[in-house]
């Protein structure tokens, strides 16, 4: 970037050192990319799920025979479920080299470092998780463990890939009412992310691709076909321990429903449209599709749609918080900004 375009744009990029060289085209591209990869790895995960390949690759215990190789071999045979789980661990393989390639730029350009960096501690983790699931029979903790932390990856995506736009910010001034509003937003962002985790602590009960699972087994089947009610009541926690799971996915619903649509309304009241109708819509579509889940007999597309939106729904939720973060304080005082050569 010249000079001469760094002098235009008035001010430092947000988080950026007054100075510093601004994120490229090309990192910004490539932000766009690996967070729309991270969103499919997690729908392909979904479809792991559903067609019982979580141990396509081999039992629990099998050690390095069942990971990093599938069924002892570099490169899985014909059998569907090897080839599906072998994708899944293929596509985070891409996700984690796309996320080096964006830490190596933002140190060569001194740019969003820290959320890049981050971002390739997240995955290695969430590799080495990923293992620990299928070692251990895929255990219902690490199975909501793995899914909250994918949406962690998500969310850091979405921040470097916002942080890396080119232009000066729009300035806004601060309502009285700004500091709940962050707080609010905050807040319903955590309870859908608990929602998320709870759901795929309850989806991990169904032991989905173990030689011991049979339909029903599982949390999701624990309350029947009732919904809002729960087995002739509306909350019956302590009926057992497989209802209390199902409960909790839905204690968390409700109040992320509550908590993100009085978000939606004062984010239309202040102006922020955008934002306000795509949690709104989102949220409107999730809930049905959540309660044609209970309801209906178990169909893989509903399951995966139910996830889809699960995810979007917590992406759309910390583009809020993003959204409502104020400038630095120097940049909304209007302190020079430097030229710089790239």
């Amino acid at each position: 970037m010249s000079s001469s375009r760094s002098a235009v744009l008035g001010r430092p990029t947000p988080g950026l050192r007054s100075g510093a060289r601004r994120p490229s085209a090309g990192f910004h591209r490539l932000a766009l990319a690996t967070g729309l990869a991270t969103f499919a790895l997690i729908l392909v995960g979904g479809v792991v799920r559903v067609s019982d390949s979580g141990l396509g690759c081999g039992p629990g215990g099998s050690g390095f025979h069942g990971w990093p190789f599938c069924n002892g071999d570099v490169v899985p045979g014909l059998d569907l479920n090897s080839v599906i789980e072998y994708t899944h661990r293929a596509l985070a393989g891409a996700v984690g080299i796309m996320m080096i390639a964006l830490a190596v730029m933002a140190i060569r350009r001194r740019v969003l470092i820290r959320p890049t960096v981050a971002a390739v501690g997240l995955v290695i983790a969430q590799g080495l998780l990923g293992a620990a699931t299928v070692e251990e029979n895929l255990e219902e903790g690490l199975v909501a463990a793995h899914l909250g932390l994918a949406m962690g990856l998500l969310a850091l995506m979405l921040h470097v890939w916002r942080e890396s736009r080119e232009g000066p910010r729009a300035e806004r001034p601060e309502p009285a009412d700004e500091p709940r509003l962050r707080i609010l937003s905050v807040a319903a962002a955590g309870l859908v992310l608990c929602t998320v985790v709870a759901g795929g602590y309850m989806a991990g009960t169904q032991k989905y691709g173990r030689p011991d699972y049979q339909l029903g087994d599982g949390a999701h089947h624990a309350c029947g076909k009732e919904f809002p009610t729960c087995n002739g009541d509306f909350m019956p926690f302590g009926d057992a321990r497989l209802v209390d799971i199902h409960l909790t996915h839905r204690l968390f619903m409700y109040l992320a429903v509550i908590a993100v649509g009085v978000l939606a309304v004062m984010l239309l009241r202040r102006g922020m449209k955008r934002s306000a109708h795509l949690l709104g819509g989102i949220l409107l579509t999730q809930v049905p599709v959540g309660a044609l889940n209970v309801w209906l007999d178990e169909y893989e597309l509903l399951i995966v749609a139910h996830l889809a939106l699960g995810t979007l729904l917590w992406a759309a939720s910390m583009n809020a918080v993003f959204e409502l973060r104020r400038e630095p304080a120097r940049a909304a005082a209007g302190a020079p900004a430097r030229a710089v050569t790239a």
